[in-house]
């Protein structure tokens, strides 16, 4: 059985363009297999009430009605993909009932245990969500160095226009996860950053955890929420949601080269 890991990650984001903002907080993330999770800390339980949790309905599908892996292997079968032979999720675990994941991902390994895809589940602060799947031609290993680049479909920021592109970058390793996003459009865009060592999750470390970093997700959600209004003060042109045209699928590939 797969045991749960504790990311204690740092994530940063810097604006491009014209008005520049840029911050680094600590973050709590969770490493798990959604499929087979085994034994887990007291403080943790996966598809139940604790001080920390997971449910499969916060992922995979729309927020709060999700169906966990069952979704991704849905998508993958109408997209014709071939099913991974285990699925690994990076997210932040829920915190006295609240999450709010602006991104997760979905790393997908085949019989050989090689990473051949990772699929990037954005939600956006308006309960939208869109999903990329990213991979290299013929789905080949994917390494540290290659980048992966995928059209932006989805209204994320209020502060970004929908256009332009992602280019992902992913280093999963048995002692450490990053991921790198370089959100390009013309005159402007951000850099954002995860990345953290992997640790085993016990109850000491959510302790810690809630003392260090107190309310899980509520926390960075206040964040997002801080760092918008300082953008706002810097004069930055606020757009209001609107839904951009996607594929029919809730998962889009990326570009082929």
């Amino acid at each position: 059985m797969n045991r749960v890991d504790h990311i204690a990650g740092h994530t940063f984001h810097g604006r491009k363009g014209s008005i520049e903002n840029a911050f680094r907080y600590s973050v709590d993330y969770i490493l798990l297999d959604p499929e087979n999770t085994g034994p887990t800390p007291a403080l943790f339980t996966v598809n139940g009430a604790n001080v920390t949790n997971w449910r499969d309905r916060d992922h995979g599908g729309e927020p709060g009605k999700g169906r966990g892996a069952a979704w991704l292997r849905e998508q993958f079968h109408d997209l014709g993909v071939t099913q991974p032979n285990r699925i690994m999720l990076l997210t932040q675990p829920r915190v006295f009932g609240h999450v709010f994941n602006p991104v997760s991902f979905w790393f997908c390994f085949d019989a050989e245990d090689v990473l051949y895809a990772v699929v990037a589940e954005v939600t956006n602060t308006y309960g939208t969500r869109h999903s990329y799947l990213c991979h290299n031609p013929n789905f080949a290993p994917i390494q540290p160095s290659d980048r992966i680049v995928a059209d932006k479909l989805m209204h994320v920021s209020p502060f970004q226009k929908i256009e332009g592109a992602y280019t992902f970058r992913f280093d999963y390793r048995a002692d450490r996860v990053g991921v790198w996003i370089d959100y390009g459009r013309k005159n402007g865009g951000l850099i954002a950053t995860l990345t953290g060592p992997r640790a085993a999750l016990t109850d000491r470390t959510i302790l810690w955890s809630l003392i260090r970093r107190p309310f899980g997700a509520r926390r960075a959600f206040a964040l997002i929420v801080w760092q918008a209004l300082k953008l706002k003060l810097k004069k930055a042109r606020f757009r209001p949601f609107r839904s951009a045209p996607v594929p029919d699928h809730a998962v889009s590939r990326v570009r082929e080269p």
